[in-house]
């Protein structure tokens, strides 16, 4: 019986799961990432901690909107033209 039991909780797990899952899909099915391409810059900032010591580093960097203007970059220098 206690294992009738045990396999019987097991499915419905499994079930409640796949049927969360499958929520959770359709919810977030038209979520776009990231942003719109466009002119101009978006800033990043980066930042590093380490430790207990309160050490650590910060950058900030400028990412191009246009994806073909991001592309290039990746490009070696010698091969641009």
């Amino acid at each position: 019986m206690e294992l009738g039991l045990i396999l019987l909780l097991c499915a419905l797990i499994a079930v409640v799961t796949v049927l969360r899952a499958a929520q959770s899909i359709r919810h977030h099915k038209d979520d776009e990432r990231g942003s719109e391409p466009g002119t101009g810059y978006h800033e990043v900032e980066a930042n590093y901690h380490s430790g207990g010591g309160g050490g650590g580093q910060s950058y900030t960097f400028k990412v191009p909107r246009d994806p073909q203007e991001y592309a290039k970059q990746f490009i070696p220098r010698k091969r641009r033209k």
